[in-house]
């Protein structure tokens, strides 16, 4: 072979060679992609799947939760709807009769719905199932009845939505129950019910909506629908007028004791004109009276106003034959339903006369018209058990008085928005026609007489009036005085105290349980006097002539006006002394010429012989022309003005023109008393009291005041409390003058012991005395120790003597210029066993001691052993200026008594009757003070365990 043709075979071998290795190397490169796009396509396969699997368990939950929602939604429908049912026809008016009870659901506004029974399948209702949702549920038949059936108005306002959850809405007695619908996100909500198990009461309008007809296969509905009416509002508020002619009332029998209250009456045939003409005549009046063009319908007036002036009257008509009635009935019927509604007036006819008005509303056992399309199920008849027991209770709450309007209703809501320039205004109930009632003070009526028997509400009404001032005039517009001379605290409540440290920022003076302290009554009048006085000084200063022209003219002037209240005001004025004298002339004064200065009385009595005290004293009732009369109040009004006989619990009569029977106001009171009524008031009216503002001055009668920790003027001792305004002491001046020795007269060691040591700890402050001591009484003995150690802590000099002559003794000897005290228990102890020279020696020391500077105070049991002291019968008592009686009779004080015969003074527990010549025209009552706290115990002064 050539050469060349081996280099070919060698070329060609070489190139197959190379090509094999290729073909070789291209076909395991194409296995092995092969192989990979095969797992690819594997495991896109599995992902496929998984995600297939994933999108149907998305998709079945989603269709899950939009049934879920779907349920929720229509749920949400029947809730709504039985929300909007409740609050259309709460308690009494929309319970079975299984829960019924008699229960006032009245609220602002229109009267509640009245059930009558169940709409048929509202109690169970599947919902379909299906990918998807619509905008909104399907309106349901069911959701419309009870819609229609529980408001009976068009359209609702915003207001009325029940929830956040749905939305219910009535448009032409429609309703629609619609949920807003979210787009699924953070998971699936599976748990709403998809079967709904609520049952829909079927509810229709009456009061101050409809009139009514009732078919007579319906006719069992009656009884509970006008049991519904009477017992789901206040008592009284519905009067049932009953046309029976066939059974004579005999089928509403057991309403019967509504008619012993004056709610029900059962019309014969006879009396039908006379009750259509009445029951238009009302429509007349309350469209003139009440309405007066300022309102379309009591039910416009009941929601501006908060209350209902005018009963609901339901006229029902039972198998009436109306085709047979004259032409005038008919007539006053038809006037009736075109106007009666808006007045309260309201039809109910049973029964199938074709004859009758065919425009009323319906009722059928099956069916309302006011619900088109719905079935109804009629509840039965109530048992007539309870038909008969509501109507006892509807009339004994009735017979008992209408329940008056709230406190906090009457109240403004801006506190001290008013100036009491011109006068005082104050609103304390309600007029039958639902008005504020107000009361008035300043120059015509300038005061006001009160009265009524015990538990007639008198101290009520008295809080009312209170709380009305209080809330509309500021403490610098209003200033009050407050007495109750009951054995009771009724105003302490207006006083700081250790329950309730707040206080009535308008009241700088109560006085409680001071029916034994009339001398504090006749403080205030001369406390009231004496502002009087001030005020005319200014007012003629300022030539004004009333309390407006000088708050004019003196801008800068603190003139508030002034109302004392008095509560049991003959108290004061039932002795004949002269606490009663002086009291009488104290008020005819501020009565006469108060008016012009601000200051008003307010005179309160329970009892007839209180009004008795005033009513021989013509000029001074004169000024009392407002009068206020509680029920069975006499003699407060005209002596021919007998409302106050008649009028009914929480009532009164408000008269301003001095009780003339032309000018009765009857009131409704509220309770204003109770402690939940009044502690929120003085609690805000406390918090937002002025800088400065101080709690009153509290004096109480059944109160020993403490010894007072103040430091009376040098050489002064105190002995008690005075019984005036100021709660002064009873000072004891102890100067260089004859006679400036103090008696303590009476059997009553412990309040006389008390007076000593008041009177030697008061005297050592801040000056420096010498006091002897000698106690001859053993059962003060304790008493005189432990002051003789606590006048050495005050700095005193102290001598205790064993007996009265070592008192006498060489008593010149211990005058050295400085004021030293004789404390003697029980003088006349120790003056019976003194000798001739021991009985001169303590004449000499009363006679000529003061003027020593050496002051006898000695308790004395008797004013006729004082007088034996004192040199017998013929004794003069120019040796002692000052005494002070305990358990003495007047009297028996006639010796030492500036009138004839002695005070007019009747000892009673822990006061005494204390009279300093030298200061005094007349004794004045004291209070002994109470001592315990600055005395140390016995057991410690004797070092005893």
């Amino acid at each position: 072979m050539s050469s060349w043709r081996r280099r070919l075979v060698t070329a060609m071998g070489d190139e197959l060679g190379r090509a094999r290795g290729e073909a070789r190397f291209l076909a395991e490169r194409t296995a092995t992609e092969a192989e990979a796009e095969r797992d690819r396509s594997e495991r896109a396969i599995t992902d496929a799947s998984r995600k297939q699997a994933q999108l149907k368990g998305i998709h079945e939950k989603m269709l899950a939760t939009l049934e879920a929602r779907k349920a929720a939604a229509v749920q949400d429908g029947h809730e709504a709807a039985m929300a909007a049912a409740r609050r259309a026809a709460p308690a009494a008016a929309g319970a079975k009769w299984s829960e019924w009870q008699v229960e006032s659901g009245l609220d602002r506004g229109a009267a509640p719905m009245l059930r009558v029974g169940d709409l048929v399948g509202s109690e169970s209702m599947s919902l379909p199932l299906g990918p998807s949702l619509p905008p909104h549920p399907p309106t349901t038949a069911t959701a419309v009845m009870s819609a229609a059936a529980s408001t009976g108005r068009a359209p609702v306002e915003s207001g009325d939505d029940p929830g956040a959850s749905g939305k219910f809405r009535i448009r032409s007695g429609a309703a629609v129950a619609s949920a807003d619908v979210s787009s699924v996100a953070g998971g699936y909500d599976n748990s709403a019910p998809s079967v709904t198990t609520i049952s829909l009461p079927a509810l229709v309008p009456l009061l101050d909506r409809s009139h009514l007809r009732i078919d007579s296969d319906a006719a069992q509905a009656l009884p509970g629908l006008l049991l519904r009416s009477v017992g789901a509002v206040p008592a009284g508020l519905v009067r049932l007028h009953v046309y029976d002619p066939e059974h004579l009332g005999g089928s509403l029998s057991a309403f019967a004791a509504l008619g012993k209250a004056g709610l029900l009456s059962f019309v014969g045939p006879s009396g039908l004109r006379e009750t259509l003409d009445s029951l238009v005549e009302t429509v007349r009046r309350v469209n003139a009276e009440v309405l007066a063009g300022e309102h379309a319908s009591l039910a416009e007036l009941a929601a501006a106003t908060g209350r209902r002036p005018e009963p609901w009257r339901v006229l029902v008509l039972l198998n009436a034959d109306l085709a047979a009635w004259p032409a005038h009935d008919q007539a006053q019927l038809a006037r009736l339903r075109r106007t009666g509604v808006a007045a309260g007036v309201h039809l109910v006819v049973v029964g199938d006369d074709t004859a009758g008005p065919a425009d009323l509303p319906r009722l059928t056992a099956t069916s309302y018209t006011g619900l088109p399309g719905a079935r109804l199920r009629l509840d039965g008849p109530p048992p007539l058990s309870t038909i008969t027991a509501a109507a006892k209770a509807i009339a004994e709450k009735h017979s008992a008085g209408r329940e008056p309007a709230r406190l906090v209703d009457l109240l403004p809501q801006r506190l001290w928005a008013a100036s009491s320039a011109t006068g005082l205004y104050a609103a304390i109930g309600e007029t039958a026609a639902g008005d504020v009632a107000r009361l008035a003070l300043g120059d015509n009526p300038p005061h006001a007489l009160v009265g009524g028997p015990s538990g007639s509400g008198k101290t009520n009404l008295l809080y009312a009036w209170i709380a009305g001032l209080a809330s509309n005039y500021s403490p610098g517009e209003l200033e009050l005085y407050l007495l109750d001379f009951k054995e009771g605290v009724s105003f302490a409540r207006f006083a700081s105290g250790r329950r309730d440290p707040t206080w009535l920022p308008h009241v700088r003076l109560v006085g409680v349980n001071i029916n034994d302290d009339r001398e504090f009554g006749l403080a205030l009048l001369r406390h009231l006097k004496e502002e009087l006085r001030r005020r005319a000084e200014a007012a003629k200063a300022h030539e004004a002539t009333k309390l407006e022209e000088l708050r004019a003219a003196d801008p800068e002037g603190h003139w508030p006006r002034i109302v004392a209240v008095v509560d049991e005001f003959q108290v004061l004025l039932e002795a004949r002394d002269a606490v009663t004298d002086e009291a009488v002339q104290l008020l005819e004064d501020l009565a006469r010429r108060g008016r012009s200065q601000g200051i008003h009385l307010v005179l309160a009595s329970q009892d007839i012989a209180g009004i008795e005290a005033l009513w021989g004293r013509p000029s001074l009732v004169a000024q009392f022309t407002l009068r206020v009369a509680l029920p069975k109040a006499r003699r407060v009004l005209a002596e021919n003005n007998h409302a106050a006989d008649t009028v009914a619990r929480f009532h009164a009569v408000v008269n301003d023109e001095s009780g003339h029977s032309n000018a009765n106001k009857i009131v409704a009171v509220p309770n204003a008393g109770h402690a939940d009524a009044w502690e929120p008031l003085q609690k805000r009216l406390w918090e937002a009291r002025p800088t400065g503002n101080e709690p009153p001055a509290l004096f109480d009668g059944d109160h020993v005041p403490e010894l007072t920790a103040a430091a009376p003027p040098p050489e002064t001792a105190l002995l008690g409390q005075t019984i005036d305004v100021a709660s002064r002491g009873a000072e004891l001046a102890l100067h260089r003058a004859p006679g400036r020795n103090l008696a303590v007269l009476g059997t009553r060691g412990t309040e006389a012991a008390d007076i000593l040591a008041a009177a030697a700890l008061t005297a050592a402050r801040g000056q420096r005395i010498g006091v002897d001591i000698c106690c001859l009484e053993p059962d003060a003995a304790s008493s005189a120790l432990a002051l003789a150690s606590a006048l050495e802590t005050e700095g005193a000099e102290v001598d205790w003597h064993d007996g009265l002559d070592e008192v006498c003794k060489d008593w010149d000897r211990r005058c050295d210029g400085t004021l030293r005290l004789n404390l003697v228990y029980a003088v006349d102890a120790g003056s019976a066993r003194l000798d001739a020279a021991g009985t001169a020696a303590l004449r000499a020391m009363l006679i000529d001691g003061p003027e020593r500077h050496l002051h006898t105070l000695g308790w004395w049991r008797s004013v006729p052993r004082l007088r034996e002291d004192l040199g017998g019968f013929s004794a003069r008592f120019d040796a002692v200026d000052a005494w002070l009686a305990l358990d003495v009779q007047g009297p028996e004080l006639a010796p030492l008594s500036p009138a004839s015969g002695g005070p007019a003074w009747y000892p009673r527990e822990r006061r005494g009757l204390y009279f300093d010549r030298a200061r005094h025209r007349a004794p004045q009552v004291v209070i002994p003070y109470m001592t315990t706290a600055r005395l140390p115990r016995p057991e410690a002064v004797l070092d005893l365990p």
